[in-house]
């Protein structure tokens, strides 16, 4: 597998991208969180990698979108985009992942691109923007790698997303940035309509021989206007999904990511650990893109890396979700978002303004922390680096105390029987 892994990138990339990704995203990106490791030492604090979502509009309408896509367009401009990013950069920060709604509807994305050569992007895309033209430039830039959705066979794209021939306009973006040499990656949101169709490997067989170089399977979360939480998978789907994440990667070459488990397979959020947090459309600094509360912004007159540092938001959101869960707070404790929110006097960073009763109305949930489940890598390179670059940091040891755990499923019976 791992002779199949090198031969692919040797063969099937350009060699220029693929030294820029090397030492852009793999040793910069290794000093940046050995920077936020020395620096969580000394009791400061700067997420050593930063997702920005450029833009609220998108040209699809997807069930359980949290971003307000059809509201009035507003986007981070590219001054106040290249402000934050060189002030980031100048904390050690050499990554940088890009949202939207759709990213690529926003005017200025490749000058803010091309602008930043020294640091890497990826980009969360539908991938109906990645046209030839679109993807040579992309490839002249070579420091981009386009993160692009598929959400299931034809008819279940054409319903998760809200538009007729969705999936044949994604696979012809992919085939685009395929053919320009790009490094390109496949990302699913895993639900109830898709799982069948896309955690086996048959379907990683077929991005392999397309040429797609690695795949990300997250795990649907019911929130936003419209959660649909009838997609939300079980316990035992969850469980499912991380097992075929850990097997192909042992099996498989072609490169999965996580973002939700450490090297024996302990449950993490990465915003709860400091490795990431994320900035909004209207430049909002939030805990993560589905957190749509702040009391921060880009646009405050104090430097960014004061910011962060002294935001004691961004820190009781820390500190108070690592004391109750390893998992993913939105899904499995909305109440101590509310409880915080209200602490904090935190703004509602939606245009729709109606954070706080979504959060009312979810119903907890399991997510990707179930104790006594935990399923460790297979797959040593994984292994060693997530125990270097992709672990708790230690805010769990800090703060997690067990018995405050509330079971998800035990406190939806308790809501049922107060009711």
């Amino acid at each position: 597998m791992y002779l199949a892994m090198a031969r692919r990138f040797a063969f099937e990339t350009d060699k220029r991208l693929l030294a820029k990704a090397v030492w852009m995203l793999g040793v910069k990106g290794l000093r940046s969180i050995h920077r936020h490791k020395r620096r969580l030492k000394r009791g400061e604090f700067f997420p050593p990698f930063l997702y920005l979502s450029v833009i609220n509009s998108c040209n699809l309408r997807c069930q359980g979108c949290w971003v307000d896509v059809a509201a009035k367009q507003h986007k981070i401009e590219l001054e106040a985009a290249t402000k934050t990013i060189r002030q980031a950069k100048a904390m050690g920060n050499s990554f940088f992942g890009i949202l939207g709604g759709e990213p690529f509807m926003h005017k200025d994305l490749l000058t803010l691109f091309e602008t930043h050569p020294d640091v890497y992007f990826q980009v969360f895309t539908n991938g109906h923007f990645i046209t030839d033209e679109v993807a040579a430039r992309l490839r002249k830039c070579g420091n981009v790698t386009p993160l692009i959705s598929v959400e299931g066979s034809e008819i279940i794209s054409d319903t998760r997303r809200g538009r007729d021939g969705v999936l044949n306009q994604t696979m012809a973006g992919i085939e685009a940035a395929v053919r320009n040499k790009l490094l390109v990656g496949v990302c699913t949101s895993v639900c109830k309509s898709n799982i069948d169709d896309l955690v086996n490997e048959k379907w990683v067989d077929r991005l392999i021989e397309m040429g797609v170089m690695y795949c990300w399977f997250h795990i649907y979360r019911p929130v936003g206007p419209e959660p649909n939480p009838q997609l939300a998978l079980s316990s035992a789907e969850q469980k499912r999904v991380r097992q075929f994440v850990v097997d192909t990667r042992a099996t498989k070459p072609i490169v999965v990511i996580d973002a939700y488990h450490d090297d024996a397979g302990n449950a993490l959020c990465p915003a709860v650990t400091g490795f990431t947090h994320h900035v909004g459309p209207w430049g909002d600094i939030e805990p993560c893109p589905v957190i749509q509360l702040a009391t921060e912004s880009i646009h405050d007159d104090r430097p960014l890396a004061e910011t962060f540092n002294n935001s004691s938001f961004l820190r009781d959101f820390r500190e108070l979700t690592a004391g109750n869960t390893r998992g993913c707070v939105i899904m499995e404790r909305p109440d101590l978002l509310v409880e915080l929110a209200e602490k904090h006097n935190a703004r509602d960073t939606t245009a729709r303004g109606g954070v706080i009763d979504e959060l009312k109305a979810v119903s907890p949930r399991r997510s990707q922390y179930q104790p006594g489940d935990e399923i460790p890598e297979r797959n040593f390179i994984y292994r060693w680096a997530k125990k270097y670059a992709f672990n708790d940091f230690g805010a769990y040891a800090k703060h997690f105390d067990a018995s405050r755990y509330q079971d998800p499923d035990q406190r939806v019976a308790e809501q049922k029987s107060c009711k």
